[in-house]
């Protein structure tokens, strides 16, 4: 099973419904758009050997995409997140262990 391919059932598993996988819009490719009693999870998944590893591997560059590509898809879905909007990362190692980095960062201000 591939890194997205267990993000997916990991979600999944915990009541999460799944809108969207590898989601593109102008600014960028959203792997997993989520959502679980109105709350949205724009999510990434990394995948490296180690959990450490995947845990660190989000950019800042990659990050400022994310929030490009979640405005498009809220002024697209404005239906979407009705509870409101969180960025998590879903990390996952070389022997399929997933953990979730919920509300990984946000917005600066």
């Amino acid at each position: 099973m591939g890194a997205e391919a267990a993000a997916k059932a990991a979600l999944e598993r915990d009541g999460w419904a799944i809108l969207a996988q590898r989601l593109r819009t102008k600014a960028g490719e959203i792997d997993i758009v989520a959502e679980k009693d109105g709350l949205l999870a724009i999510v990434e998944v990394k995948s490296r050997p180690t959990l450490l590893e995947a845990a660190v591997a989000l950019t800042p560059r990659q990050q400022a995409r994310l929030i490009a590509a979640c405005d498009i898809v809220l002024t697209e879905h404005p239906d979407w997140g009705a509870e409101g909007v969180r960025f998590d990362v879903l990390i996952v190692d070389g022997q399929g262990r997933v953990r979730r980095i919920a509300d990984a960062f946000r917005l600066e201000v």
